[in-house]
């Protein structure tokens, strides 16, 4: 099948809500699986915080009140995160591969798991929806690897936002009252507006959101190492499949490796890897260009003030938090450099990285400045390619009959060259 026909396929068959999808005609099963995430009262929306790990109290609380006259917008803005009932209690999916052999008595389709001898986390990129486009990577990860495939949202996307966010009327009534607001305002769309209005006024659900999203994984790699998963074996490999931000949060996961449990993972880089001030988020499918700007100035430029006035903040940015740590260095190139590029050198083997010519978002030249570090001499390997259509970081495989034969040579192509990495 070429890559348009897996997608159409693909995007007919599956959803969140069924325990089981088989589609024998890619020899896979999707199993959905219900989280429940223990880590979201690090979110803003508590009366009041601590670090069990250090039992250590804050005074630290989030203002999280609005002052415009606009009812739709204010609710995206005010909504206390920690609240927020789809981010705590969501499904998450397993693909898998299956044996379909036909029986000699009834004609039909005998369906058995297959044993496979790892796991790959799939991570996507900022303000996703839906899996649409990442279903195709998935089966050709396992086709080409033998691995199951984990499809684990980050904190607020995909299933774990409320439904009004994906609302295109509510949407695009808070868009409209936003740019009322901020007439000069760049890229804003009914797509981002949710993500963006929330950043813009309280840039730190950037860091608080992902170390939710941080602490999920842990949980469920931890379920797996423990034994109690009941669909993913407790020795199998664990590896990363990361595009966009989901990159991101994969080197701050590697670089980590909070309890040893990735000290033999290894990650698959596509489109991702820089540090945060070498990325530009500024996109009608991203953010919008007023809460890139606050994002910029909240972690680039005024980190050191802020890390003054918030004593949680601070801490968590401490060395008593690896994690905290290892996001820090992420934020900016030059800063805390030779530590991190220290990091990146003892990993190098674990991780490899494909660029795109004409990504704008994730240009190649800062992933391999960040990857391969500023000498390049770091040795991971890291591959620019380009494709004869056009695409963007956002849809790097259209899914159009009139470029399917060129689409399908490039999906190829990369998750060819994934594969090798992640078997």
């Amino acid at each position: 099948m070429t890559y348009l026909e897996i997608y159409n396929l693909l995007k007919s068959k599956f959803n969140l809500t069924d325990d089981k999808i088989d589609i024998p005609e890619l020899g896979i099963r999707v199993i959905n699986i219900p989280f429940e995430s223990f880590n979201h009262k690090l979110l803003p929306g508590e009366k009041s915080y601590q670090c069990n790990e250090h039992n250590i109290k804050f005074n630290t609380t989030y203002d999280l009140s609005s002052k415009f006259d606009a009812p739709h917008l204010n609710e995206i803005i005010e909504i206390p995160d920690s609240k927020i009932k789809e981010n705590v209690n969501f499904n998450y999916s397993i693909l898998t591969p299956i044996e379909v052999k036909k029986s000699k008595k009834t004609g039909k389709d005998r369906i058995k798991k297959v044993k496979t001898t790892g796991s790959i986390i799939l991570l996507h990129g900022l303000n996703e929806k839906d899996w649409n486009k990442y279903l195709p990577w998935a089966y050709k990860l396992i086709e080409q690897t033998g691995k199951q495939v984990v499809l684990f949202p980050i904190a607020f996307h995909m299933n774990r936002t409320p439904a009004r966010w994906i609302d295109p009327r509510y949407l695009r009534t808070a868009n409209k009252e936003r740019k009322e607001i901020f007439p000069k305002v760049a890229n804003s769309s009914f797509a981002n507006i949710a993500l963006s209005a929330r950043l813009q006024f309280h840039p730190q659900r950037f860091l608080w959101s992902g170390l939710q999203s941080y602490c999920d994984i842990l949980q469920l790699i931890q379920e797996i190492r423990s034994g109690l998963h009941s669909h993913i074996k407790k020795n199998v490999s664990i590896d990363f499949f990361a595009y966009s931000i989901g990159s991101f949060l994969a080197n701050i996961l590697l670089m980590t490796n909070s309890y040893d449990y990735l000290s033999k993972s290894k990650l698959f880089h596509f489109c991702g890897g820089p540090t945060l001030n070498r990325m530009n988020a500024a996109s009608k499918y991203i953010l919008d260009s007023e809460a890139n700007i606050s994002v910029y100035s909240f972690y680039i430029e005024r980190l050191e003030e802020e890390l003054k006035k918030d004593e949680r903040l601070k801490h968590y940015f401490s060395d008593l938090h690896p994690v905290g740590k290892y996001f820090r260095s992420m934020l900016e190139f030059h800063k805390m450099q030779n530590f991190r590029e220290k990091r990146f050198k003892e990993l190098s083997k674990q991780i490899s990285a494909i660029a795109l010519k004409k990504d704008y978002v994730v240009p190649p030249s800062e992933v391999l400045n960040t990857l391969k570090g500023s000498d390049s001499k770091i040795p991971t390997k890291v591959k620019v390619m380009d494709f004869n259509y056009n695409y963007d970081h956002v849809i790097p495989f259209p899914p159009t009959k009139k470029l399917e034969k060129e689409v399908d040579k490039s999906f190829n192509r990369v998750f060819r060259f994934a594969a090798k990495h992640l078997k």
